[in-house]
């Protein structure tokens, strides 16, 4: 482990990974739809991250579909001990590009071992179940869909269990079915719905990942947020990434990026110091 990495650590169940980790969305082509433009820079990203100290990636067989999980296979493959790939199981890709749920149990378990093919593994790390869809977490039991992936892990194909795009009350739902180590939620300076479900999650030393850490601020928002990165001469995405690490011990980053350079750009920014006055000016911007 890297703790030079901003952040330090965080142990998902028995996994130890860096709370700097990368999401492997962006590798795949334009809407997240077919190959990428430069095959050999997503290779090259991928081995980056992981020569920087990086544990923790971020991917779905979704994607693509299946190509961003090859490209990992692809650039990592046998993987080092030390690194834990997360995926999603839950929605597939129509010809339109659309997300479409797919979370019976048929569907759930195909994906699994989609996941566990294209990945190139006998057991997958961590198996998000993503709920909801590109509007946000939408109420509804998730019992079946759940109980599925917890039968899968009874059988060995997975060892965590987590929930993507979920609300409060899915969250104790799942956990009700069995143990979870993480939630991935839309969360940013901006819009910080999950604040309390944030705070609960620490106390039970679960972790909790956003997704769009810089999407949806409105141009004043956009403004404020820039002022704090022009006085620190520093990068909105800086700012933001940092104020996250500092938000909560138990959010853990996922920013993606095919580019070498902005991947290591994205990692000096999030170990920006903020000050207590910077924090303050900050969490107006929620407000």
């Amino acid at each position: 482990m890297n703790l030079s990495l901003p952040g330090g650590a965080w142990t998902l169940g028995d996994l130890t990974v860096s709370r700097f980790g990368y999401g492997a969305m962006q590798l795949a082509g334009p809407w997240v739809m077919g190959p990428p433009a430069d095959h050999d820079g997503a290779l090259a990203v991928l081995r980056s991250a992981v020569e920087r100290g990086i544990t923790h990636i971020d991917t779905a067989d979704a994607y693509g579909p299946h190509v961003t999980n090859r490209l990992i296979r692809e650039a990592l493959h046998p993987y080092p001990e030390s690194l834990h790939i997360v995926t999603k199981v839950g929605a597939v890709r129509d010809e339109q590009g659309g997300w479409p749920p797919a979370r019976d149990p048929a569907s759930l378990r195909r994906a699994v071992h989609d996941n566990l093919t294209t990945l190139g593994v006998d057991v997958l790390d961590v198996v998000n179940l993503r709920l909801g869809n590109a509007e946000g977490p939408q109420p509804g039991s998730l019992a079946e869909a759940f109980s599925t992936l917890a039968e899968l892990r009874r059988d060995g194909l997975i060892r965590h269990l987590g929930v993507s795009n979920a609300t409060a009350e899915q969250v104790a739902e799942a956990q009700a079915i069995g143990p979870i180590v993480c939630v991935q939620n839309g969360y940013n300076l901006a819009h910080r719905q999950d604040d309390e479900l944030i705070d609960t999650l620490a106390g039970q030393g679960i972790a909790y990942v956003p997704f769009f850490p810089l999407g949806g601020f409105s141009p004043l928002q956009s403004s404020a947020l820039s002022a704090v990165a022009a006085r620190l001469e520093a990068t909105p995405i800086s700012v933001a990434l940092a104020w996250l690490l500092r938000r909560s011990p138990n959010i853990l980053l996922i920013p993606g990026t095919s580019s070498v350079a902005h991947l290591h750009e994205n990692i000096a920014g999030a170990a920006l110091s903020l000050t207590d006055d910077d924090l303050t000016e900050l969490d107006k911007i929620a407000g």
